[in-house]
């Protein structure tokens, strides 16, 4: 068989309508998140978005049918992604942090677990529940899997009987707010269980419902783009939750972290694809309208001609890029994580350098605060940044699996996977 990139009808029946549904309901907010001073109100200004989302849907596509979602395929989520984010990254970025909560359950949760945890999320058609991923300690994250037990995550949750007790300070846990600051439905917290010993023998995934006592809501950053996606830093003070609530056993969190973020770091290339197209599309439209004192139009000229044809080339690649990964992990159930770490440093760079380039089309113009490019690098600036840095934890991912005994660069290539995956 060919290999073949030709859309299901069912796919382009999700394209079409994440398309439908981000002109209808994310247009109107997208320009006026960026205008609001307060970064909790910008947040509170994209919840009725984030609603309608819930109503169509959309908050259910990456939960599988075997617990009551919608089952979409990675390639399905990616193609939704990129719609909804070519007019807006923040009400998207919301869902894909519920989704990125929720995935060490769907991934690794025992059936219990999994019927527990996720119920609420399947029947919430209002849109009024977020999950949180609470990873990045206030000191960073970027070592977190380190084995030295001085070092690494400094978040602990020690057993006293049939508790795990929580105690450690997270920020930039995006969702970690809930919409009312007094936290979200449902947090997946990493930590360790042990001061002595490093991540392989305790770096821990448990489940706490936002309403445990002993939960903080701190502050809420301010950022340059992406205002309407809320990051807070999080005080976790003497929580309390059943020790039933560890997804998997202590050392199993090296593992599920990096799976958890093979998830967002696919669909984060569908997003960048998004952002790409709606700096070409407007870089092009106004290549064909202005002259610019001249007497034909700037696209008539070589230069121009040649930027646009790059810019192009390079939203091609990273679309595709993006549709290889994700269809790999949904062929291995998303063991296949190499394509995936690849696709979110590419595609995160590569936006970054395509917005640019289409602000040179455009000229300064670009560079006013309010400009479609402007709000477009506001936004794009943070891909390489978030999700695990591209510098500090998604390179790092891809030199240790090549550091690997046998390690084979075409595992990749053919969708296969290593022996120990």
């Amino acid at each position: 068989m060919a290999i073949d990139f030709t859309l299901s009808d069912t796919q382009r029946e999700i394209q079409a309508s994440a398309s439908a549904f981000a002109a209808r309901f994310l247009t109107p907010i997208a320009a006026e998140i960026a205008r609001i001073a307060d970064p909790w109100e910008a947040f509170l200004s994209t919840r009725e978005a984030y609603r309608e989302m819930a109503r169509a849907g959309f908050t259910r596509s990456f939960i599988p049918e075997r617990h009551g979602g919608l089952g979409f395929s990675m390639v399905d989520l990616a193609l939704a992604s990129e719609e909804l984010a070519r007019v807006d990254t923040n009400v998207p970025s919301t869902l894909l942090a519920t989704g990125l909560g929720l995935q060490p359950i769907i991934q690794f949760g025992t059936p219990e677990q999994q019927r527990r945890l996720l119920r609420d999320f399947v029947e919430d058609e209002e849109g009024d529940l977020l999950a949180a991923f609470a990873f990045t300690d206030v000191a960073g994250g970027a070592n977190y899997d380190s084995n030295e037990p001085p070092a690494g995550i400094q978040t602990f949750a020690r057993q006293e009987g049939d508790e795990w007790v929580i105690n450690g300070q997270k920020h930039y846990t995006t969702n970690g707010t809930g919409w009312d600051k007094k936290g979200a439905h449902l947090y997946t917290l990493v930590c360790r269980t042990d001061r002595h010993k490093g991540a392989d023998e305790s770096l821990a995934i448990i489940a706490v419902p936002g309403s445990t006592p002993g939960i903080e809501v701190v502050s809420v950053y301010d950022k340059m783009g992406h205002r309407g996606v809320v990051t807070p830093a999080i005080n976790f003070t003497d929580v309390r939750v059943p020790v039933d609530d560890m997804i998997g056993q202590p050392g199993d969190g090296k593992r599920i972290v990096s799976r958890t973020f093979s998830w967002t770091a696919a669909l984060i290339g569908g997003a960048c694809v998004g952002v790409m197209r709606a700096a070409f599309e407007h870089a092009l439209e106004f290549a064909r309208r202005e002259k610019r004192l001249g007497n034909v139009p700037v696209i008539e000229h070589q230069n121009v001609g040649f930027m646009l044809a790059d810019i192009k080339m390079q939203l091609e690649a990273a679309r595709y890029l993006t549709w290889k990964a994700c269809h790999d992990m949904d062929l291995t159930g998303g063991r296949s994580e190499e394509l995936a770490i690849m696709t979110k440093v590419y595609c995160s760079e590569l936006t970054v350098k395509a917005v640019y380039e289409a602000m040179q089309v455009v000229g300064v113009e670009s560079y006013i605060k309010d400009s479609p490019l402007g709000q477009l690098m506001r936004e794009a600036m943070v891909f390489p940044l978030y999700d695990g840095g591209n510098r500090g934890i998604r390179r790092r991912q891809l030199h240790d699996l090549m550091r690997k005994p046998g390690y084979d660069s075409m595992l990749a290539a053919q969708c296969r996977l290593p022996p120990d995956a």
